[in-house]
């Protein structure tokens, strides 16, 4: 299941994981956002116990967006012990992400 990660969440979902976390920053508006959507959707599915996958909608929470430099969308950042250890700027394939994952997880 995804998570929707906020402003008031951020700390407690994602820092304080102790998991590999995958935040997904996005927008309604955005055509490739949708396009990553799925992707994120089957991989909370597939790592679902392993890691937690979220959504963060920059709309809704520019606190996070700014606090990270958040400037293109869709950017997804993988956090392992409340630090960012990896980051996929723009849409990419499902594999990609999934390798990222895997590599925090081992």
């Amino acid at each position: 299941m995804v998570v929707e990660i906020t402003d008031a969440n951020f700390e407690e979902v994602v820092i304080k994981s102790d998991k590999p976390v995958l935040v997904d920053f996005w927008a309604e508006w955005c055509g490739p956002c949708r396009m990553v959507g799925p992707i994120v959707e089957e991989l909370a599915g597939d790592f679902e116990g392993q890691a937690v996958v979220g959504k963060v909608n920059v709309d809704h929470n520019p606190g996070i967006s700014s606090q990270f430099g958040i400037r293109n969308i869709p950017t997804v950042l993988f956090f392992k012990g409340g630090e960012i250890v990896d980051k996929q700027v723009g849409a990419a394939p499902k594999n990609a992400y999934q390798a990222k994952l895997d590599s925090q997880l081992a």
